[in-house]
């Protein structure tokens, strides 16, 4: 089928259109290259520069017909958001209206859409399943929610079919080293944790060492990003047989300490990650864990490459990598 991948040069998006090429699909991406990095094109894939503030270019790209399309175009630091909300206002809020409206008006009657945990924030017990409260505690979580809403009154007044999937943790990199780039300005643990691997930070900071966990650190749920892409290409699939939408959490439901990524990335790496204790960052609750049984009975989905040593090879590799051709 074809498919419309919006933001499909980014980080995430980069390995989503992996996922759908190699299950037979056709794939265009739509990126504004923002954040997104033109290594990160696949051969296979065509590519359209647009930019999703701007609707006659949404109209455009969709004239020629696509069965369906993949949402991850975002603004997504969460610091950031409460800083700027108007900037996540039109970039999350704004940009989407416009790609519902010009995929109503073009008749794509399924899109994927990227959301976030962050819809839950802090958790009222655990492990976090779908039917968690839903009170985020900065505005890009707010953002996401909001989406989610609007996806739903797509579905109730156009029929337009929908998957909104809730990420927790993504990390890793394709374990077949087929994506190009590395994601810029990174604010999660793990490429953090790899820069000062590789000497592109001199140390990394703990924010917190006493909360009530096993080691004193956080402790979150990652999931690796191709587990996260292949669950993309099975929700698509997933709505279009059973024509009704759906909503899921993805995460590998085994809760990592800081500590413990940085300790297995020394021993991986064989760099010692220097790193300091902070204090504690507002709004950071002791522990995050899915609950990913909707996603393992709805799409049989079960996740692969999310176990640690797993998410912090593929990581390392591809900052080997890059390293070693800045020196060539």
């Amino acid at each position: 089928m074809q498919i419309l991948v919006i933001g499909g040069a980014g980080y995430i998006g980069s390995h989503v259109v992996r996922a759908f090429l190699d299950n037979g699909h056709e794939v265009t991406v739509f990126d504004n290259l923002q954040t997104g990095l033109r290594e990160n094109l696949f051969r296979d894939a065509s590519f359209i520069h647009g930019d999703i503030m701007n609707p006659l270019q949404l109209r455009a790209a969709m004239a020629s017909g696509f069965d369906g399309c993949v949402h991850l175009a975002a603004l997504k630091a969460a610091g950031q958001s409460m800083l700027e909300p108007e900037a996540y206002a039109e970039s999350n809020l704004t940009g989407t209206i416009n790609i519902l409206a010009e995929a109503s008006r073009a008749g794509i009657g399924r899109i994927i859409f990227s959301s976030s945990a962050a819809v839950y924030g802090s958790p009222a017990y655990l492990p976090i399943d779908e039917e968690h409260p839903k009170n985020p505690e900065n505005f890009y979580g707010f953002t996401k929610l909001e989406i989610e809403r609007l996806l739903e009154w797509f579905d109730r007044l156009k029929g337009m079919r929908y998957a909104a999937i809730r990420y927790f943790n993504a990390a890793g990199y394709d374990t077949d080293g087929r994506i190009g780039g590395l994601e810029l300005q990174p604010e999660n643990l793990l490429p953090i944790v790899m820069e000062v691997a590789a000497g592109m930070r001199p140390e990394l900071s703990i924010y917190g060492n006493d909360y009530p966990t096993r080691d004193g650190s956080c402790i979150r749920d990652y999931v690796h990003v191709s587990d996260l892409a292949d669950a993309h290409v099975s929700a698509f699939d997933y709505i279009g047989r059973h024509e009704r939408s759906l909503s899921v959490n993805l995460g590998s439901e085994r809760g990592v300490t800081v500590q413990e990524m940085i300790e297995r990335a020394r021993a991986i790496t064989g760099r010692p990650i220097p790193a300091v204790i902070a204090g504690r960052r507002a709004g950071d609750p002791a522990e995050l864990v899915a609950s990913s049984v909707k996603a393992r009975e709805l799409l049989g989905w079960v996740p692969r490459f999310s176990d640690v040593d797993t998410l912090i090879s593929s990581t390392w590799k591809m900052y080997e990598r890059t390293l070693a051709a800045k020196t060539l």
